[in-house]
């Protein structure tokens, strides 16, 4: 692997390249989460859909379980098997299964791998500027327009803290 950050040649055009050529990047957080995963769409100019290839080792999870409100997630299973939570419900997927999380479905999902062998997969999706993403087990909600969270539990209703009455006007002789 080397030191590249895109498939550009030298005129700024963009060409295929060797999947190795990609950076590995590395996510894990405690025992629980961990997995590596390369953005083939950015090494290769795209900007519209996102695409990596991740890789989950034995024992982890990919990411907490979540849902989007306008991004849309589609996994397709390249080598060996993981399990995915989606809400209350788990499901084995193998090597040539393929799962799509539609935006605006509130239904949470999360890759784990309950083997023991490493599971490879590519990962599609839109991303969308002004995505909410929901966090189901925690509360949280990450609006992306402001890059910042905010726990679910502190909703309010629209009209809740505001004078409902006229506003007097002080008129001076």
């Amino acid at each position: 692997m080397t030191n590249e950050t895109s498939s550009a040649n030298a005129d700024g055009i963009y060409e295929p390249f060797l999947i190795s050529r990609v950076p590995v990047e590395e996510s894990a957080k405690g025992e629980r989460f961990g997995m590596q995963f390369q953005h083939l769409s950015s090494f290769g100019g795209g900007t519209q859909i996102s695409v990596s290839m991740e890789v989950l080792p034995p024992g982890k999870q990919a990411n907490q379980a979540h849902y989007h409100m306008l991004e849309e997630e589609h996994v397709f299973v390249l080598e060996g098997s993981l399990t995915l939570k989606l809400d209350s419900k788990s499901y084995e997927l193998s090597t040539g299964h393929y799962v799509c999380f539609p935006a605006g479905q509130k239904v949470a999902h999360s890759l784990m791998n309950h083997t023991t062998h490493p599971c490879r997969y590519l990962v599609f999706g839109n991303p969308q500027a002004h995505d909410v993403a929901v966090f189901p087990e925690t509360g949280r909600v990450n609006v992306r327009l402001t890059g910042e969270s905010y726990r679910k539990s502190e909703t309010m209703e629209y009209w809740e803290g505001v004078n409902v009455q006229p506003e007097v006007s002080q008129e001076t002789p």
